[in-house]
């Protein structure tokens, strides 16, 4: 599957659906987001059942300030509507498909125990 472009009128709908989705935020005079680029498509490629898109941070400039996007690229992973995980950096290749695996070996359901819980316990606040 190809990446697909998010804006802000997308972005939500994107993340939040079921599956896998991860987002590459990067700008186009960006270096080390020139250099992960192509390792992001190569993934999109090899994972056709994961949604791999890309957030252009100077066209969505009030996307990433949202989501505290202080330096690119930066990648987040979501899983079910979940963000699980969010860094800055580009990723060689192969750290990228352990963090490809990893999110896939997930226990979704340990994740929304956890999320529940967390929630009662601030709601007893």
């Amino acid at each position: 599957m190809a990446t697909i472009n998010l804006t802000l009128d997308t972005f939500e709908d994107a993340v939040m659906g079921d599956g896998i989705t991860f987002v590459d935020f990067w700008a186009e005079w960006c270096g080390p987001c020139k250099m992960f680029g192509p390792i992001f498509e190569q993934a999109s490629a090899a994972h056709p059942d994961i949604r791999f898109a890309k957030v252009d941070t100077e066209a969505e400039q009030q996307l990433g300030g949202s989501l505290g996007i202080q330096s690119i690229p930066t990648i987040m992973a979501f899983r079910d509507g979940v963000l699980l995980f969010s860094q800055p950096g580009a990723l060689p290749a192969a750290s990228l498909d352990q963090l490809i695996a990893s999110i896939r070996e997930v226990d979704m359901n340990d994740v929304r125990k956890q999320i529940a819980e967390q929630e009662s316990a601030s709601d007893n606040t």
